[in-house]
């Protein structure tokens, strides 16, 4: 029974220490990240497959890409569907890009914010000890 008694002891403490792991802000915000990070990727690639790649087919003559094959023997090497993939990045890469523009943007007009003081309301033996001063820096 001790064996079993240690056993639930340690499963015990590792739940309790995935449960702090879980909790801290940055895994959350890592998991949202790649939660929403999915969901923008399926956003870009149907961009891409919907907008972009028929655009660019209707300038170069109705080229549809994904149809893009070269046979050598029985193979075939689908390089159109890697042209698409290659867009859908750069399209990726050049929203990322914008976003953290943005967020560098605001936080630049957060830092330049001076902060403002509140007014000090000095006492009178603080403003009697600077007349003194006063006096006699003039003295000097």
């Amino acid at each position: 029974m001790a064996s079993l008694k240690d056993g639930i002891g340690a499963a015990g403490k590792e739940l309790g220490a995935f449960k702090k792991f879980i909790s801290r802000g940055n895994v959350v915000d890592m998991a949202v990240g790649v939660i929403i990070g999915g969901a923008f990727g399926k956003i870009v690639t149907s961009l891409v497959n919907d907008i972009v790649m028929p655009s660019i087919s209707i300038l170069l003559g109705k080229v549809n890409f994904t149809e893009l094959v070269a046979k050598v023997g029985e193979v075939e090497i689908k390089y159109g569907n890697f042209i698409q993939t290659i867009v859908d990045f750069f399209i990726v890469a050049l929203c990322i890009y914008i976003v953290i523009r943005i967020f560098e943007a605001f936080k630049k007009k957060e830092e330049a914010k001076p902060e403002e003081t509140p007014a000090v309301v000095k006492s009178d033996e603080a403003i009697l000890l600077e007349e003194i001063r006063d006096l006699l820096k003039n003295k000097q």
